[in-house]
């Protein structure tokens, strides 16, 4: 008689102690979820990186609104203007090479030149045009400026940008510097050409380019540069992009993705450039004109001209005229450069010739040295952007990791997929994953949720890139950002709820864990051999299915550490 109650007994504790009551399990899952959250926050912190922003809203005032460039001329020497002369062009092919590999580039140069009267021996100064970003030719580059110069007196020359085999990150600067060189020496064994008056018209990225080549070549004469960069790759562009990511109105969660590329030590990557040294003593040792638009968001603008005009002091040069153009965008222009016939600001071209004349003429400058509308700058250049190797290894692994895992989980899961449609061919039943207590429908809701953090991730910093691209054309930023803002915040409520559903997982996977006697010590005889073996599966009871739960769930894990690694956890 006294079996039949113990009986009873042990059936009712059996049976208490196959599950867990809600409380039990969210006692469980609370501390599991603070766990996981703190280690996303930490990684996050570990890996955020310092940016100084201060001082913001810089401005220089100008001396003058009047961007006119006039010269004393007490002895009367006439000065050509243009339209001065009708201009010829050819065309020529000049072999240049590449010192560090011996690649050949056969590139094409237009040469304009004034027309002189039949039977004259002219000699005129020259100019040679120096490339912005991108693959520009000759025949597609600098036509209007180059022809207007032309027209002034000027023998000017266009050639095909040196790329060899390098792309826009492996750039060869020093190369570059050399080709636009012999362009230069060409330049000067023309017949027509005055060999001790020529110089160069920079814009942009060869600004970086036009200090080796002052280095390289001391007969240089002077120097027209539009919206030159000034400071290092790495400290230029990261002060552009973290720019016009606020100017675009982005949430300011994304500067972090900034900061942390920024930081990346490219070296070991085989990718030298960002960190190309562009602070030559012979930058701005010659006569030099420095040319802003109040529109350009790449260049920082007041901090570089300070730099510019401390530079040129330091190698005993005066001579620095500036000029600021209301309206105009990174290349002077009133618009989208990527539109043809997109016209240069105001007297832009009319100025560059009166200096240009003037200064080749050796006459002293009347006008004020810095004119125009006042020269503004948002936010301070980021010189302390260096490279972080420690950061660069963890964020290689995260990142690769994730897109292995990624990977292998999605060609395992298209696998099962085939797997399942031949059986349901054959009239074959038997299960493919095999999935056991729920664990397959949390699995893929936490995969699913997952995946779609990711897409709207990648939908809101491509939405940023996209408005950054069309800021630096010359477009205007958008009245409502949309998506750039509220994608963020999203984005962290989600990874944070994705984080209470893992929480649950394994606080299922202890519960389970503990009726199968593997959470007590010693764990239960034969316990771990039965799981491990599959006889008493706790996922699934087919091995294809417990290994794609493991493989998707580290893959899954891994996106978390990404979202960690680009500081998606500061809250």
């Amino acid at each position: 008689m006294s079996t039949v109650p113990n009986e009873l007994s042990n059936t009712a504790d059996n049976q208490a102690n196959t599950s867990w009551g809600l409380g039990r399990r969210l006692l469980v899952t609370i501390p599991i979820f603070i766990v996981l959250l703190g280690i996303l926050v930490t990684v996050s912190n570990l890996t955020s990186v310092p940016w100084k922003r201060e001082p913001t809203g810089q401005s220089v005032s100008t001396l003058s609104p009047n961007t006119g460039v006039t010269f004393d001329n007490p002895q009367g020497v006439p000065l050509a203007h243009r339209d001065s002369f009708k201009v010829s062009s050819r065309t020529v092919t000049l072999d240049v090479r590449r010192p560090a590999t011996g690649e050949v580039q056969h590139v094409h140069v237009l040469l304009r030149a004034p027309k002189d009267p039949v039977g004259t021996n002219v000699r005129h100064p020259g100019v040679v045009f120096m490339h912005g970003a991108g693959y520009g030719t000759a025949e597609n580059s600098f036509g209007d400026a180059a022809a207007d110069l032309s027209s002034a007196g000027f023998v000017t020359a266009v050639m095909d940008k040196p790329v060899w085999s390098t792309n826009d990150i492996t750039r060869d600067y020093p190369a570059s510097a050399k080709a636009y060189d012999q362009v230069v020496r060409y330049l000067r064994t023309q017949r027509n050409v005055d060999a001790d008056k020529v110089g160069l018209y920079a814009t942009s990225e060869s600004t970086w380019i036009s200090p080796y080549v002052i280095k390289y070549d001391k007969r240089i004469a002077f120097q027209l540069l539009l919206s030159p960069m000034v400071y290092g790759p790495r400290q230029s562009l990261g002060f552009f992009v973290g720019q016009d990511f606020s100017l675009v109105g982005a949430n300011n969660g994304y500067q972090s993705i900034v900061r942390r590329l920024f930081h990346a030590d490219t070296e070991m990557m085989g990718l030298h450039n960002l960190d190309f040294p562009v602070d030559l003593r012979e930058a701005y040792a010659v006569p030099t004109m420095v040319v802003y638009g109040s529109k350009d968001v790449l260049t920082a603008q007041v901090e570089g001209l300070e730099h510019i005009l401390y530079s040129a002091h330091r190698a005993g040069n005066r001579n620095v005229t500036v000029r600021s153009y209301a309206v105009a965008n990174h290349v002077l222009r009133l618009g989208d450069e990527a539109e043809n016939g997109t016209p240069f600001a105001d007297d832009y071209i009319n100025d560059v010739i009166s200096w240009a004349v003037g200064t080749v003429a050796g006459l002293k400058q009347s006008s004020e040295p810095v004119a125009g509308t006042t020269i503004r700058q948002s936010i301070a250049v980021p010189v302390e952007l260096k490279a972080d190797r420690s950061l660069t290894v963890y964020g290689t692994i995260v990142n690769v990791g994730m897109v292995v895992l990624l990977a292998a989980a999605l060609l395992m899961a298209l696998i099962g997929c085939a797997m399942k449609g031949w059986r349901l061919v054959r009239r074959n039943h038997n299960k493919v994953f095999g999935f056991m207590r729920g664990f397959g429908s949390e699995l893929l809701a936490v995969a699913v949720t997952t995946l779609a953090t990711f897409v709207l991730f990648a939908a809101g910093l491509g939405q940023v890139i996209m408005a950054v691209v069309r800021l630096g054309w010359g477009g205007a930023p958008t009245e409502d950002p949309g998506m750039m803002y509220w994608s963020w915040p999203v984005i962290q409520v989600v990874s944070t709820l994705v984080v209470w559903a893992w929480a649950r997982i394994l606080a299922r996977c202890i519960e389970v864990a503990q009726v199968r006697g593997l959470a007590q010590f010693p764990p239960r005889k034969g316990a771990i051999s039965d799981v491990v073996s599959g006889r008493e599966p706790v996922f699934a009871s087919k091995r294809f299915g417990r290994v794609f739960f493991w493989l998707v769930a580290a893959a899954m894990f891994s996106v978390l550490l990404f979202f960690a690694f680009w500081g998606l956890f500061i809250f």
